[in-house]
Formats: structure tokens, C-alpha cells, sequence
């Protein structure tokens, strides 16, 4: 970094707009204390991320972006970035390569605006840097490569530092009790994801994966957004009366910080790509991630607790959806026998 110093530098982050995105951003973060202990960093987020923030020390305030996904909104972003001005950044980091992420540090007339090149924002940055993706593979490398002087080398890049979030404990207690929740033998899924059910497990082998889980003695914890209940309803229908007794379904009744809470205290996760999948890797939770055609080479989870499970090579930006109910053939060649005895041997080690 090259402005301020200690107390004296002021850091205005620009959020990304994905929760999971938003969860490797602490690497950034991370970073920023590591080379400046006494700085100051405010991040500016949407609503749904904020919660994320919370969780992240590193972070003095979450600012709230009110405007939604790929939206201009012009006046709403001069207005947030009249409201910034008299915070007194020395510096802003802009992590989405969008325009319109770009604006509201221009606006704010931050003096140091950093950022890959990304959209056409000649002018809105003043410190834009042309991205080797042989270099900086990886989401968060990317991101935390703009924590460092603009000519630093890949080579000459810190270690990562992986994303952690903190438990509320006393939270944790409660929704443990609330929800009768067996955390000494709970196992949780994740079986959302965005775009669709290309991304996601079939419903049918999470079903055939609790089923040899719960003869296993463990308890099912299922955990999602309302948009995620139906496909979670799916998976439950598949069970036998008795089976049901240990399969519980929080979609929908848990925030994102009570998810984070639950997720620390089950014994491992099954997840498919998703924010989930990012935040139970940040809890250091063993997790098994399931991959069909987006590729763990870009966001895989950041743990060393976190395995990848993926059958093919490449990234199909189409997600192609070769049956009828939308699943990916890749993920449907997945066999929950393989995933379970994967599992088993991840949470003995």
C-alpha cells in the first residue's frame, strides 16, 4: 500500500454482490490489517452480504448499497457517495470489474481508486491494473493481489489467508436448543445453489445419502433460503417415516449469521457450490463440495478442511442440463455411496 499509514488510512472496500464472493473477500481484508494494523475499513455492500460482514472483525462498518444487481440508479449512487465524502478515504478498493461498481468512489472523490481494468472505467479509477489470469488464477488471489503495490508478481504474493468468521456463541446455544439440533452427530446439507438445478446435486442421491447417514446414526441438518424448501421438500419425500425423525429442515428460518453458527457446530458439511458451500469452509467445518459444471479451479472452497468432489474438467459457462428435471449429467454421475464413504474418511482424518 502506498498512502497513509497506521490510524491515518481510511479504506473504502466495494463489495461483490455474492455472498460466497463476499466471504473470500476476507482474505483481502485480512491482508489490508496485515499491512496496515491501524487501518480503518469500511465495506460497501448490499443488504443480503451485510450479514456476512458482521462476522468479519476486520470490517468498522457495512455500508449498505440500495440498489439492486446490475441496476444504475444514478442519483441513489450520488447520493451514498455524498454521504461517503465526509468519511475521509484515502483509498478505496474496488473488487466487482463492473462500471457501475466503480461510480460511488469517483463520486466520493476518493483519492486512490484501485481496481482491475475490467468495464470501460478509464477515469473512475486512477490506479487500474491489467489482470494476468495466469498469474492470479483464483477469485481471491485477485482480490487480494490489489491490497499490494500495482508491479507486485504472483510470485512475490504473501500466502493466502483463509477466510474465518466468528460464532456467536451465545446464538449458537439457542438455536441449537430452538431446533433440538444434535451437534455431536450432525451432518448438514447444502443442496441449493444459484442458476438452477444445473449446479446442484440431484435430489434423489441427497435423499440416498441421508439414508445411509441416519443408518449411520447421524442426524440431517438441511439449511437454505425459502427459494431452496422445495427442492429440500423433494429430498424428504424420499424418506421413510423413521428417517424423517432425524432430517431437519431450516430452509427459510435462519439468517445468515444463524447459518454460520449452525454450520460451526455440525461435525461436516455436503454442499454444491453456493455462498453456503463459502461460508461453512469459513467456519472450518470438514465439508465435502460438490461440483458439476462450474469449476473449483476459480472458487473453490478456502479451507484445508474442504474437499472437491467433480468428475469432469473444464468450466460449461451454459450449464447444459441433460435431464428432464434440470441436473447436470456430471453431478448425477456423483454416486451418494462414493460421497459417503468420502465423507466418512474425511471427518476420521
Amino acid at each position: 500500500m502506498t498512502m497513509g499509514g497506521g490510524n491515518e488510512l481510511n479504506i473504502l472496500v466495494v463489495g461483490p454482490s455474492w455472498v460466497g464472493d463476499m466471504v473470500m473477500s476476507q482474505s483481502l481484508l485480512l491482508r489490508l490489517k496485515q499491512d496496515n494494523p491501524g487501518c480503518q475499513i469500511d465495506v460497501l455492500a448490499p443488504n443480503w452480504c451485510r450479514p456476512v460482514l458482521a462476522r468479519m472483525p476486520q470490517v468498522r462498518q457495512a455500508i449498505a448499497m440500495p440498489v439492486g444487481h446490475g441496476s444504475l440508479q444514478w442519483g441513489v449512487r450520488k447520493t451514498v457517495a455524498s454521504q461517503l465524502a465526509d468519511n475521509n478515504y484515502q483509498q478505496s478498493i474496488i473488487l466487482p470489474n463492473s462500471l457501475k461498481s466503480a461510480l460511488v468512489p469517483w463520486m466520493a472523490k476518493i483519492p486512490q481508486r484501485i481496481g482491475w481494468r475490467g468495464e470501460m472505467r478509464y477515469g473512475l479509477l486512477n490506479d487500474m491494473r491489467k489482470l494476468d489470469p495466469q498469474a492470479f488464477p483464483l477469485m481471491v488471489q485477485r482480490y487480494i493481489a490489489l491490497a499490494e503495490p500495482a508491479k507486485q508478481s504472483a510470485t512475490e504474493l504473501k500466502t493466502i489467508i483463509e477466510p474465518s468468521l466468528q460464532i456467536d456463541r451465545d446464538q449458537q446455544v439457542a438455536m441449537i436448543e430452538k431446533h433440538a439440533l444434535a451437534s455431536d452427530r450432525a451432518v448438514a446439507f447444502c443442496p441449493g445453489a444459484e442458476f438452477g438445478p444445473a449446479k446442484r446435486w440431484p435430489h434423489y442421491h441427497f435423499a440416498a445419502l441421508a439414508r445411509l447417514l441416519i443408518a449411520a446414526g447421524k442426524q440431517i441438518i438441511c439449511l437454505g433460503s425459502a427459494k431452496d424448501t422445495a427442492a429440500i421438500i423433494q429430498i424428504k419425500e424420499l424418506l421413510s417415516a423413521t428417517e424423517r425423525q432425524s432430517f431437519v429442515d431450516l430452509s427459510g428460518h435462519t439468517d445468515l449469521t444463524q447459518a454460520i453458527d449452525i454450520l460451526d457446530q455440525c461435525t461436516a458439511i455436503v454442499s454444491n457450490d453456493s455462498g453456503l458451500m463459502h461460508i461453512g469452509a469459513a467456519v472450518n467445518t470438514p465439508m465435502l463440495a460438490l461440483y458439476g459444471p462450474t469449476s473449483p479451479d476459480f472458487t473453490p472452497p478456502l479451507s484445508d478442511n474442504a474437499e472437491v468432489i467433480r468428475l469432469i474438467d473444464g468450466y460449461l459457462k451454459l450449464r447444459r442440463t441433460n435431464t428432464e428435471q434440470g441436473y447436470h449429467q456430471s453431478m448425477i454421475d456423483i454416486e451418494p455411496q462414493k460421497v459417503f464413504e468420502r465423507l466418512q474418511k474425511l471427518v476420521a482424518n
